[in-house]
């Protein structure tokens, strides 16, 4: 299939590893122009105009809801998301104007099951997808859509020290605990794996070509399952 993103122009925040690099291989392999940016203030001073843009900076915390202080909220909630609303604030007007857009927020399917052990984390996926949904209610009738996807479980850097790390000191195999991990902690999954960052950015440049044009204020599962839900 041809995604028709030859030249257009991405900016995919968080995009040094992960889940954000993922993505920006993937859209370039398609011929778009990638360009990745932490600070909202130099992104905007590069790229007076954009055609996608991907909301993925994101950080987590574990930790206690009763440890959890308002420097710890701020702080996430500054990253998670004010990022993101800012850039969209800014680009969302200039796209409708241009009468053609991709706004994509990485979330995660922690934004419906808040995990107990990182809950402000949770909090900050679920504005992300309630942002991502009022935002498409504002491009109606343009070529502009806004979208959430929701990733689960994903085996990032991050994710691969901490499997590496537990296993360790559990003085077991890499695999064993992914095993005991969807057993115990997410026993949901379908897949009963964690996914590859590649297969999130496989979702994420489909929902950032023009070929997507009828996917708007959605959120999109890419969690192997962890959601038991049909909506």
């Amino acid at each position: 299939m041809n995604l028709q993103l030859e030249g257009k122009l991405a900016l995919v925040t968080g995009s040094t590893a992960g889940i954000g690099f993922a993505i920006a291989k993937g859209l370039a392999a398609e011929g778009a122009r990638v360009s990745r940016a932490e600070e909202a203030l130099a992104a905007y001073e590069r790229f007076p105009t954009l055609d996608i843009l991907v909301n993925n900076l994101g950080t987590y915390e574990v930790k206690p809801f009763e440890q959890i202080g308002d420097a710890d909220w701020y702080a996430i909630i500054e990253t998670n998301f004010m990022s993101g609303m800012r850039l969209s604030r800014y680009w969302l007007p200039k796209m409708r104007t241009a009468g053609w857009g991709r706004i994509i927020f990485i979330s995660s399917e922690s934004a419906v099951n808040i995990p107990v052990e990182m809950i402000h984390y949770g909090v900050t996926k679920t504005m992300q997808f309630a942002l991502s949904r009022g935002l498409a209610e504002t491009t109606s009738g343009t070529g502009v859509t806004v979208n959430s996807i929701l990733p689960g479980p994903t085996r990032s850097e991050g994710v691969e020290k901490f499997i590496e790390d537990v296993a360790k000191a559990r003085q077991i195999t890499a695999t064993d605990f992914e095993k005991e991990f969807f057993r115990t902690i997410r026993p949901s999954s379908i897949i009963q794996r964690f996914a590859t960052p590649e297969e999130v950015a496989a979702l994420v440049v489909f929902v950032a070509s023009p070929v997507s044009a009828a996917a708007n204020g959605a959120a999109l599962h890419v969690d192997g399952g962890v959601v038991r839900s049909i909506l």
